[in-house]
């Protein structure tokens, strides 16, 4: 006999065991790299899952992507693993009511956590709806090229990660290299990732992406400041994903999300769900609010309501 966490650790160690074993047997067929590097891929590919490591390990794995990330982009890469802020839980709110589908927020986006742009990852899409139907996701538009938004008869609704409570997408993970932090962001390490695809079959908002090609970031535009589990420049053949902007969100005082800056029309609101005083839980009690597929039970962190 075992208890949950005793027993959650064995399955963890067992199904790391599975698939380092199965990715060792098929090692022979591997080009080995040049012996400069040869060192550096080892100690990649038998690196630790992030929750595994300790202190001193992390280091010399933040050192090691640092030095990388450097050398590929020709600029100082920062790569940081900021732990949760202790009695916080971040939650997001977007007004419906305001939103004019201008898609800056898409592209704030990409541009703050590096994502490729060619082939393009966006974490952010954005829905153009009929106001006649209402949230109607069968007759949204993901594409839409107005000379002008917002277009008559028409509102908008981004969509991305919902953050959810009760993620779907970390239970289905072989490997666990998905799961739900403290402070309620939904992470992936990156180094882990087998890229089954499993969690995007299991995700119901199609928040997550997977790098089908090694993306194609232009050095001018790589964004150094980044963090283990969020921007940092991701491997080929890896799932990726909102992740609240988790390199500023962290940091002490925490900064906004990049999607919530560029808003044109303070249609976005971020913060903290366990302040009774922010503005988050203000908005979650008094406006009229509306949850992505709510009857999924997945419990979003992500809410949409109505200002006016």
């Amino acid at each position: 006999m075992c208890n949950d966490s005793k027993c959650d650790k064995q399955a963890f160690q067992k199904s790391r065991r599975k698939v380092l074993k199965g990715l060792a047997a098929g090692i022979g067929v591997l080009a080995l790299p040049a012996p400069d590097a040869a060192a550096s891929v080892w100690e990649t590919f038998f690196q630790k899952h992030f929750r595994e490591l300790t202190r001193d390990e992390l280091k010399k794995v933040l050192a090691r992507l640092e030095s990388n990330y450097s050398k590929e982009f020709g600029q100082q890469v920062s790569v940081k693993a900021t732990p949760p802020i202790e009695g916080v839980k971040f939650g997001y709110g977007l007004d419906l009511s305001r939103c004019i589908g201008c898609r800056r927020c898409v592209y704030g986006c990409v541009t703050e956590n590096n994502q490729s742009r060619e082939p393009q990852i966006q974490w952010i899409r954005v829905l153009q709806l009929d106001k006649e139907k209402g949230v109607s996701l069968e007759h949204a538009k993901h594409y839409y090229n107005p000379p002008e938004v917002p277009t008559e008869g028409h509102f908008y609704m981004p969509v991305q990660c919902q953050q959810c409570e009760n993620p779907p997408c970390t239970k289905v993970c072989p490997v666990q290299a998905t799961w739900m932090e403290k402070d309620g962001i939904v992470v992936v390490d990156y180094n882990w990732c087998i890229g089954c695809r499993y969690c995007m079959a299991a995700c119901p908002y199609g928040a997550r992406h997977f790098n089908w090609a090694k993306s194609k970031l232009p050095k001018e535009e790589l964004n150094p400041n980044t963090h283990y589990l969020g921007n940092r420049p991701r491997p080929t053949g890896v799932v990726e994903k909102c992740t609240f902007c988790i390199q500023r969100t962290r940091e002490q005082p925490g900064r906004y999300p990049a999607c919530e800056e560029v808003c044109p029309v303070g249609a976005r609101k971020f913060g903290n769900l366990l302040d009774p005083k922010g503005e988050i839980r203000y908005l979650i009690e008094n406006k009229r609010v509306f949850i992505l597929k709510e009857d999924l039970n997945t419990q979003p962190k992500f809410f949409y309501f109505y200002a006016t």
